[in-house]
C-alpha cells in the first residue's frame, strides 16, 4: 500500500522544521516527489519575488504560492505535469497584480534586507543559497509556514519577498531567530508600504 505524501513549495531545498510525523511513502512516490521538485526548481524565471510550494498525494499535485510574473503560474503547472506519476495538477498559485508601486517596494525591500551587514550572507553569492546548502533527502519535506501547512517550499533564496497592493510578506528559512527579527525590521523600515507580515521560519 502506498503511503500518504504531503509536500510543499517559495521560494530551495532545506533541512526543515517538519510539520508533524508523516507516514512513510513508497519508492515510486518518492521518485515522483523528487521529479516534481527538480522540475519546479529548474523554472528559469522563478526568483526572489515569487514563492512556490507543493504537495503530492496519489498522483495529484497541488501547487500554491505567489507568482510575480503570471507566466510562472502556468509554467509551474506544466513543469509539475511532466514528472512521472503525476495524473493531475491543481494550480492554486496566485498571480500577483501588476503595480509600479509594488515593484518599487519589492526592490527597496530586497536591498534593505540583502545589503544589511548582518543578513548579507544570505544574499546571492553569499554561499547561503537555500537549495545548495540544504540538499533534500528522499521523500517529502513539509515546513511550518502558516499559509502553506503540510507543503514543501521551493526556492534558491533563503528570504522571499512577496508584495501585493502595498503589503509586504516575508517567506523563507533562516538559521536564527535574530535573523528573522532583523529581516522584519529592515522590511518595516521601507517607506510606502501598508504593513509587513514576517512569516520567515527559523530552521531547527
Amino acid at each position: 500500500m502506498h503511503g500518504y505524501v504531503r509536500v510543499a513549495a517559495a521560494l530551495a531545498g532545506l533541512a526543515f522544521v517538519l510539520v508533524g510525523v508523516q507516514p512513510p511513502i513508497g519508492a515510486d512516490e518518492k521518485s515522483s516527489v523528487e521529479e516534481i521538485r527538480t522540475e519546479l526548481l529548474q523554472l528559469p524565471y522563478y526568483g526572489v519575488f515569487d514563492f512556490l510550494a507543493f504537495s503530492y498525494d496519489k498522483g495529484t499535485v497541488t501547487l500554491m504560492g505567489y507568482a510575480y510574473r503570471s507566466t510562472l503560474k502556468h509554467d509551474a503547472a506544466r513543469a509539475a505535469k511532466r514528472a512521472s506519476g503525476v495524473d493531475q495538477v491543481i494550480d492554486k498559485i496566485e498571480a500577483l497584480p501588476v503595480s509600479q508601486n509594488d515593484d518599487e517596494l519589492r526592490w527597496k525591500t530586497y536591498y534593505a534586507i540583502y545589503r544589511d551587514p548582518f543578513l548579507s550572507r544570505y544574499a546571492p553569492g553569499g554561499a547561503m543559497l537555500w537549495g545548495h546548502r540544504h540538499p533534500f533527502g528522499g521523500g517529502f519535506h513539509a515546513i511550518s509556514f502558516s499559509r502553506f501547512l503540510g507543503m514543501e517550499p521551493l526556492g534558491d533564496y533563503p528570504l522571499h519577498i512577496i508584495v501585493k497592493n502595498g503589503k509586504i510578506t516575508l517567506l523563507g528559512v533562516v538559521d536564527a531567530e535574530s535573523d528573522k527579527t532583523i529581516a522584519g525590521l529592515r522590511a518595516r523600515e521601507v517607506p510606502g508600504s501598508f504593513g509587513v507580515e514576517n512569516e520567515i521560519v527559523v530552521e531547527k
